[in-house]
């Protein structure tokens, strides 16, 4: 009964509601309004992963997962096993079921790491057969088809042809008497066609009248010539309701016969509804998914930013206050957290929030705050919220209290053992239960509550799992100085513009803040004086001392969020210098890999050009001496590229000025009193004695010898080597072709080559008409760089190739 009322009292259902409309069925909003609450840590974790799963999921969907077709048959499932004969409205909610429960288990199957939403489909049976034939047999009007039977086929050809024979026969009577007729129509009353008479003339037409205008002037007659006619019409409608309810009773006892099925399938679309509503929802709050923590390892509750779901609910859909979220950082020795403050301050808020947060990780819910969301797993959430004051039972607030608070006792007393109550430290066994209290001992006479309160929060300390209660009695904020289980909050009150923030500060307990909340009110200020005089100045002092605790709060928090800011500039700059650094060393490695192709392309150009050298010696035409310059060339290449190993420097003893050195041949530690000289000499003291020594009858006083002095040696004269003729090579690089070119072309090409040339150039014009040579020859006589030029040698291409000399 007390989960029950803590329920009501946390307005659950309101957070079902809100649910329910994230639901795409109306088994799930069903199953959403009435949500089960799991009794054990596993069913929530297995709610919880299907909740993910499901998140998972529609993140990578375009549309979403989606439930058309799925309709709620548990009622025609129902009746179709009694016996009875199903609707064609039924029948095909029935196939349109099995076609959307196929398309579920189709999207599931397509993706990959789902394995709980996986499992849960994988015996999912849809009976494709049995919706084909439903289909066959009811159309999209509910209606049995013609196909679904021969013989109904057959009844229904009569019928059409009877019609017909009935409608001309009355169209001949209308146009033979139409002077009797009211209009030209022809109707039906009792499934009998008529046609509309005028009454005076009814003799006219003699039959069976059937109907009557409201005025009594028409008469609704069925002429005799066409009553044999609807006699058998009627005879023939018999018929055809007689077969489509024999095809209705048909498909009846195949739905029946896979009734077990069908409702298992029923059950796992609506538990896939539910998690996508939970999943949905919880990411329309902006929740994160809870991990269930073991206070007796150690652990931490972790709810930091947590907003109460209905008041989210409230500021977006009926324009309500923006949330002010709380943070929740509760110590695993902490049995029991006392929360002070003035009224209207968000104590009893804080209690709502966390038992539905509580709540709603247990039945697969994310839960409105920041990650990391960490929550014990409670198996009892019990409180004692609000005023229970009842006139028809003769309660009084106080007695209202201890009725529900006895009910949280008798729930948490059940099969735990009671243990020593004289033990404070000594507690039962871990339970699992968070108990909520909003003014513990409130109602009474203040001394004698006070008493209470404080009885009842140390029985809670050992007999439930956390307690959060909230006070204004100031002996209770005393007993996190005696029981290190006990912790004090309170809620953040701003005295500038007499106000609550709605804020929860922990470690201080506040002030109920009554005579200023008052004078905000509108009490007469010469009022609240007098009743300032009457609190006493110890009560003054104490709230002075909460009041500088509450500025120094303040200012920590100031300097954290401060502290804050330049840990995460430091971590930008450290991510951009770290960055930069990674970018640098992959330049360096991209500049060594391009240096590396340059120096083999380098080579095996000049491999190249060796084995051309080669090639001309074999032919006979070039010189023993320009093949050794071509291979120098190779190796000045390979010289030019090869790292070059610095050389170690020499490690050793060098005085100073002022140092102090030992001289091992006369025995003594003497004073540098000046550095050595090119000559190795140094001048030192001992005692009153001064005298040069050779650098190397020094040694250091750890024993190090002195390092000798190299002297320079002279520089050799400079020899200037003999002019020599060094022989010109042509290659691939030094070699211009421009045959087929236009004169103006060509001159842009050898400008540009002239310009980067360091030695003579061959430049291949063919000989054509000779324009081109001519113009190049032309262009050449007015270059500057150009020295002289003269054509090649008969090998390299004679008068058709000109060689350009450079300055």
């Amino acid at each position: 009964m007390i989960q029950s009322e803590t329920l009501e009292l946390l307005e659950w259902h309101r957070l079902c509601q809100h649910l329910a409309t994230f639901a795409a069925t109306k088994l799930g909003a069903t199953a959403a309004r009435h949500l089960k609450i799991p009794d054990s840590q596993t069913q929530s974790e297995q709610l919880l992963e299907q909740t993910k799963e499901i998140y998972q999921l529609e993140t990578r969907l375009t549309t979403g997962l989606s439930f058309e077709g799925i309709q709620d048959i548990g009622d025609s499932l129902e009746r179709a096993e009694r016996g009875g004969i199903l609707t064609g409205e039924e029948l095909l909610a029935i196939a349109t079921t099995l076609a959307g429960a196929r398309n579920l288990r189709r999207v599931i199957d397509n993706q990959e790491d789902l394995p709980i939403l996986t499992d849960l489909v994988a015996d999912l049976r849809t009976y494709p057969e049995l919706e084909q034939e439903i289909h066959r047999c009811i159309d999209e009007r509910f209606q049995v088809t013609d196909r679904a039977s021969q013989k109904l086929g057959e009844i229904r050809t009569d019928l059409r042809r009877l019609r017909s024979q009935i409608t001309q026969k009355l169209q001949n009577i209308l146009q033979a008497k139409s002077g009797a007729v009211q209009e030209q129509l022809i109707t039906q009353r009792s499934d009998r066609f008529v046609i509309p008479v005028k009454a005076p003339q009814k003799d006219a037409i003699p039959g069976i009248v059937h109907d009557t205008s409201t005025s009594g002037a028409t008469l609704y007659i069925e002429p005799n010539s066409v009553v044999p006619l609807g006699n058998q019409l009627r005879q023939i409608i018999r018929r055809e309701q007689a077969e489509e309810e024999a095809i209705r009773r048909v498909l009846t006892e195949l739905v029946a016969a896979v009734k077990p099925d069908l409702e298992r399938l029923l059950a796992i679309a609506t538990t896939l509804d539910l998690a996508t509503a939970r999943s949905r929802y919880s990411y329309w709050l902006g929740a994160n998914p809870p991990r269930f923590i073991q206070r007796e390892d150690r652990e931490i509750i972790t709810l930091r930013n947590l907003r109460h779901p209905l008041l989210v609910w409230q500021q977006q859909h009926e324009q309500g206050q923006p949330v002010v979220p709380v943070d929740l950082l509760i110590s695993p020795q902490i049995r029991v957290v006392t929360i002070t403050g003035p009224n209207t301050g968000g104590k009893t808020v804080t209690l709502k929030t966390l038992g539905l947060a509580a709540l709603m990780a247990k039945v697969g819910l994310f839960v409105p705050a920041r990650e990391p969301v960490e929550i014990p797993w409670f198996d009892k959430v019990l409180a004692d919220i609000g005023d229970e004051q009842s006139l028809q039972q003769s309660l009084s607030t106080f007695s209202g209290h201890i009725r529900r608070i006895s009910r949280i006792l008798e729930a948490l007393g059940n099969g735990e053992d009671e243990g020593d109550e004289g033990e404070s430290h000594a507690p039962c066994p871990m339970p699992n239960s968070l108990v909520l209290l909003d003014e513990v001992g409130a109602g009474t006479d203040p001394v004698e509550g006070s008493a209470l309160a404080i009885a009842l929060l140390q029985y809670l300390a050992n007999h439930a799992q956390l307690t959060i209660a909230t006070t204004h009695f100031g002996e209770l904020k005393a007993l996190k100085y005696e029981d290190d289980r006990f912790e004090n909050a309170s809620v953040e009150f701003d005295e500038s513009t007499l106000s609550p923030t709605y804020r929860l500060l922990w470690g201080i307990p506040g002030r109920s803040n009554a005579l200023t909340i008052a004078l905000r009110l509108g009490l007469k200020p010469e009022v609240v004086q007098q009743a300032k005089t009457q609190v006493g100045e110890a009560t003054d002092e104490v709230n002075q001392v909460i009041a500088g605790l509450e500025a120094q709060r303040r200012r920590q928090e100031t300097k954290t969020a401060e502290a804050q800011v330049l840990l995460q500039q430091a971590e930008r700059l450290y991510k951009e210098v770290s960055a930069k650094a990674l970018s640098l060393e992959e330049r360096e490695s991209s500049l060594r890999a391009s240096q590396e192709v340059a120096v083999q392309q380098a080579i095996a150009q000049a491999k190249g050009e060796i084995a051309q050298v080669i090639r001309r010696l074999q032919k006979g035409t070039p010189t023993a001496q320009e093949a050794q310059q071509a291979t120098n060339a190779l190796n000045q290449i390979g010289q030019q590229y090869q790292p070059v190993t610095p050389a170690k420097p020499k490690v050793g003893f060098m005085p100073k000025i002022g140092d102090r050195i030992r001289v091992p041949k006369l025995g003594q530690i003497a004073e540098v009193i000046a550095a050595p000289d090119q000559d190795g000499e140094l001048s030192v003291r001992f005692g009153l004695m001064k005298m040069t020594v050779k650098l190397e009858d020094v040694e250091s006083l750890d024993g190090q010898k002195a390092e000798a002095i190299v002297k320079p040696k002279p520089a050799p004269p400079a020899v200037t080597p003999p002019p020599q003729n060094v022989p010109e090579i042509r290659t691939s690089q030094n070699t211009i072709d421009l045959r087929g070119k236009r004169v103006a072309d060509a001159e842009y090409i050898l400008d540009k080559a002239i310009s980067e040339a360091t030695g003579p150039i061959w430049i291949i014009h063919g000989y054509g008409t000779g324009k081109l040579r001519q113009g190049v020859h032309a262009f050449l006589q007015h270059h500057s760089r150009v020295n002289n030029y003269e054509p090649a040698e008969q090998a390299d291409g004679g008068s058709g190739v000109t060689v350009v000399h450079i300055k």
